[in-house]
């Protein structure tokens, strides 16, 4: 029996927060002046920001992430003491030096004209204001600012290992996301990221050889010849000025070098696809390759979740690996093709699972990378064939477990003991978390919960309990013990086939829960005349009942089971003889860590 998930074709219309939801709204307008020799830079921002909370703000915070690449940051000195360094990182921070490292600085700031005093904390800046911000109100934070692109080490940063010029991520003072929890001022200290959502104005200065591209819409392509065979315009001066516009966004990044090749694809959704990769003669003929492939998983994703609201989306040839940001990815580009086209595949699916919902990442980081994990491995299976792509997702859980090493997806993503911790647990634990809960409620529920999300909660901060009630809305079944169980706690999902045995005409099955969380129960039987039945046992805390499995006909619902019963006795009416299998979860949905006690064979 084979677990397939049915892709329905639906229209989404886009969000509707839930009853008392608010979030803050920023619109940067910024001009920036890079110095490509010196690898500095100088700005100035103005951020309208609009206080929509029901609170009286008299501060204000900034995230300053260039700040972290200096020796002894926090950064740094987590890279270098824990126990499994990222080894794009390891001690490389340390060794930067002044002329290497990244730095971003204030050097003036006003409030609507008035003069502000501001404290730098290494990655966060703390500014009194001058007049408190009442709950309605908008204010304008006028910024004039500097920085240094570090050498590149982590996401961001100039001269990559494969010769792109600049990589710019995290590079601006960007504000600090305030909702009903209050400030997150989390420190950059290698993990995800929060925003404001908000529209971005942006002015970029540099070299006129560089060919620039990134989020927001291009507003003076003839000026630039960005999109034309031109790679340089005759114009006077040694510099141009390419200005980008981006709506209803919480992040931008852009890269820029003098040697990328841009390509363009018109989507059959009317999106635009950007490819800038260098002009290396190893790389070209995979990034071509890439673009029409890129056109067919934008086209499922679109039917699978709901469409890609910007009519542009960039891949970039740049940073330390791959990393989503709002309408574009940068990725590393010499690549094999298939795994060019895995991580481009999963930066992409990231424009649902953070750049349209956008969880916290650094609180939800399984909701972010697990989702998105679900997503690509759906989009393998469906467009590629491989039934098995959401096998390595539960491999490495059960590893993770079997070395001891797990932490509860509740763990802020920089608190994790083990960066194996982190990555099993976001991405592949979070990711299970989707492709289990088909193996709850059925298939068709969950992908009918995940486009009902995107259709309620897209540009909005969700969290957890939002999905968990959207589930429960779509499938009728009660679902906090689910949540609670696989990411607020440890523990693990363990059953036991404990006996079997002949009762004349029936089969007594004694059933068993080894391990602390609680899951339905499919007992598959197999006939030795090669018929199949299912018997679904559902936990008693669901108080509901999801439908039988596509292509099962043989299908009986058998009593509830309680959760702190560990015992659970089924009468089959069948006489042990015929029967030649009997198997716990024959679809292998349930992460269930010992396999070995799930299947009962009769050799008699």
């Amino acid at each position: 029996m084979k677990a397939l998930f049915f892709l329905l074709f639906c229209t989404v219309v886009l969000a509707q927060p839930k009853p008392g939801y608010w979030q803050q709204h920023v619109s940067y307008t910024m001009d920036v002046a890079i110095d490509v020799k010196a690898f500095r830079y100088t700005g100035t921002q103005d951020l309208i920001y609009t206080n929509k909370s029901p609170d009286t703000l008299k501060r204000v915070f900034y995230h300053l992430y260039f700040n972290a690449f200096q020796p002894n940051s926090e950064m740094d000195v987590r890279s270098r003491s824990i126990v499994d360094p990222d080894v794009r990182v390891g001690a490389r921070i340390e060794k930067l030096s002044p002329d290497e490292i990244g730095y971003l600085h204030a050097t003036t700031l006003h409030q609507d004209g008035v003069s502000l005093s501001f404290q730098e904390e290494e990655t966060l800046l703390v500014v009194p204001l001058a007049t408190p911000l009442v709950p309605g109100a908008s204010t304008t934070l006028t910024m004039r600012f500097e920085g240094q692109v570090p050498k590149q080490i982590r996401r961001s940063g100039r001269n990559s290992e494969e010769g792109v010029a600049l990589s710019m991520t995290q590079w601006y003072p960007k504000l600090a996301e305030y909702d009903h929890e209050g400030w997150h001022t989390n420190p950059y200290i290698g993990r995800e990221f929060h925003g404001v959502w908000g529209d971005f104005d942006v002015k970029l200065t540099l070299d006129k050889r560089y060919v620039v591209g990134g989020t927001g819409y291009l507003q003076n392509p003839a000026e630039v010849g960005h999109g034309y065979a031109e790679k340089m315009k005759k114009t006077k001066g040694k510099t141009l000025t390419w200005h980008f516009v981006a709506p209803n966004v919480h992040d931008f990044a852009w890269a820029a070098d003098p040697d990328y090749i841009h390509d363009t694809l018109e989507a059959d959704s009317g999106v635009t696809l950007h490819f800038f990769y260098k002009n290396n003669p190893k790389i070209i003929e995979n990034w071509k390759r890439l673009q029409p492939d890129t056109a067919k998983l934008l086209s499922f994703f679109n039917n699978a979740i709901g469409p890609y609201p910007y009519k542009q989306y960039t891949v970039l040839q740049g940073g330390d690996g791959g990393m989503e940001y709002a309408m574009c990815t940068l990725i590393t580009g010499e690549r094999t093709y298939p795994s060019l086209y895995g991580v481009t595949s999963h930066e992409l699916a990231h424009s649902w699972f953070q750049h349209v919902l956008a969880f916290n990442e650094s609180k939800y980081a399984w909701m972010d990378e697990g989702f998105t994990v679900f997503l690509d491995a759906l989009g393998e299976q469906s467009l590629n064939g491989n039934m098995a792509a959401f096998a390595p997702a539960y491999e490495d859980y059960r590893q993770v477990v079997a070395d001891g090493l797990e932490e509860p997806l509740t763990t802020h993503a920089d608190r994790f003991d083990t960066n194996t911790a982190y990555r099993t647990g976001s991405y592949d634990k979070g990711a299970v978390f989707l492709s289990q809960l088909a193996y709850v409620i059925g298939p068709e529920a969950v992908i009918k919960s995940l486009r009902l999300f995107y259709k309620e909660f897209a540009f909005t901060h969700p969290t957890p309990n939002d999905f968990k009630r959207i589930a429960e809305k779509a499938s009728g079944i009660q679902l906090e013990w689910y949540l609670n169980d696989w990411t607020r706690t440890t523990n693990v999902i363990d059953y036991n086939i404990k006996s079997v045995t002949n009762k004349g005409a029936q089969t007594e099955v004694v059933l068993e829960r080894v391990g602390g969380m609680g899951m339905p129960i499919d007992l598959g039987v197999l006939y030795k005349n090669g018929e199949q039945a299912v018997h679904y046992i559902p936990l008693q805390m669901m108080f509901g009942e999801k439908p039988p499995l596509a292509g099962i006909s043989n299908w009986a619902v058998e009593e509830d089971w309680a959760w702190a019963r560990p015992i659970y006795t089924l009468l089959i009416d069948a006489p042990l003889e015929e029967i030649s299998q009997l198997r716990i979860d024959p679809t292998g949905l349930m992460a269930d860590i010992d396999l070995s006690n799930n299947v009962f064979e009769n050799t008699k």
